[in-house]
């Protein structure tokens, strides 16, 4: 059974198709899918010349994998504009340094679209950026926009309770 302080009649998980990004302190329009958190430690294996034949392992450094964001095309231009302080082709390839990184916000909402959780992602930037999809003209899809965001670690939102749901 699931634990809900808040919600103690609830026994059911979260479902994981309510969500929304916020970066500049705006919700971006149209996102359908952002992949997920996660975080990897590396092992170090060590052991002195008089250990027994057996390995140690202690916490090395830790990296934070990339996060995928996609979203149907529309004329929204904010991925465009945010990918293109990284590489503008109007400016010969330059980059600007200026704002290419920025925080986001990851809001993960209950089945009543209340914020359930809150992800706070630091120093993101956009390493990969897809403007259109592959085009074909028997399929039957949405096109879909894409971005490949790098990031310097996320953490949960204290700030953000369980919310009593209604």
């Amino acid at each position: 059974m699931a634990k809900f302080s808040v919600n103690s009649h609830r026994s059911d998980p979260y479902k994981n198709f309510k969500f929304r990004i916020k970066w500049d302190n705006k919700i971006v329009a149209g996102v359908s899918k952002i992949s997920a958190l996660k975080r990897t430690t590396e092992v170090i294996k060590w052991r002195e010349g008089n250990d027994p034949s057996t390995q140690r392992h202690m916490p090395g450094q830790s990296a934070f994998e990339s996060i995928t964001v996609e979203r149907g095309l529309t004329h929204d231009d904010e991925f465009q504009k945010w990918a293109n302080l990284i590489y503008d082709v109007g400016s010969a390839g330059e980059i600007s340094l200026k704002g290419f990184r920025k925080p986001l916000t990851i809001e993960f909402l209950n089945e009543n679209g209340q914020v359930a959780k809150a992800y706070k992602v630091y120093n993101c930037w956009v390493s990969e950026y897809q403007a259109l999809p592959e085009l074909d003209a028997n399929a039957n899809a949405v096109a879909i926009e894409m971005m490949k965001i790098e990031n310097e670690g996320w953490e949960l939102d204290p700030s953000q309770g369980e919310p009593t749901e209604r």
